[in-house]
């Protein structure tokens, strides 16, 4: 079983945290933009159960995700299964008829430009990832992955220290689907306050 061990930051710009991997001599690979479409069961609320499941577009590849819930511990860390399934719009629209067919349906879509930067840190394997989140902001996410649950304490330590050593404090712990459906939420409830005002003008 693989793990996904994660934290996300919120930062004011990326500016800092570039020099400061610069610094450590890492350098970013090329920048990726993605486009998350969430979908939702037919039968059960994956959000309540603090699931996911996203077809990703990034650049011409499409990939399935399917994340699990929250263990327990100090950082996110879920089951992560991931299939690649093809290149280009047709690969996409396919997978995406494929759900719809089945009764999923789409929920949010969360665009991002993100810079990747690799690096090893305790001799693991780590990603530091600067993401322009479209209607969010920008945010730095600290992740590596663990093969086994025996490896999960060493892959939070991991991420943790190295997040330290970079000056990184302020944890956001939502995903960026929940932030986006919370925006959606208060835009709605704004809403009719804005209509009544119109309305005795």
């Amino acid at each position: 079983m693989r793990f996904e061990v994660e934290v996300k930051y919120r930062l004011s710009g990326d500016s800092e945290l570039a020099a400061r991997l610069a610094g450590k001599g890492v350098e970013s690979a090329a920048e990726i933009v993605y486009e998350d479409t969430y979908l939702e069961h037919p039968a059960r609320k994956l959000a309540r159960s603090n699931e996911a499941l996203r077809i990703r577009r990034a650049g011409d590849s499409i990939q399935v995700t399917y994340k699990g819930p929250r263990r327990r511990g100090p950082i996110k860390t879920r089951e992560e299964i991931e299939l690649p399934l093809g290149f280009g719009p047709g690969a996409f629209y396919a997978v995406f008829r494929l759900f719809s067919n089945l009764g999923f349906r789409p929920v949010v879509i969360v665009r991002k430009t993100r810079r990747p930067y690799f690096l090893r840190h305790h001799g693991r394997l780590v990603e530091v990832a600067l993401d322009f989140a479209e209607g969010i902001g920008t945010f730095a996410e600290v992740e590596t992955i663990a093969e086994t649950e025996s490896d999960l304490p060493c892959a939070q330590r991991t991420v943790l220290d190295l997040a330290a050593s970079l000056g990184l404090t302020e944890i956001e712990p939502r995903s960026y689907r929940r932030m986006l459906q919370e925006q959606r939420i208060k835009g709605r409830r704004r809403m009719p306050g804005r209509m009544l005002t119109a309305s005795k003008s």
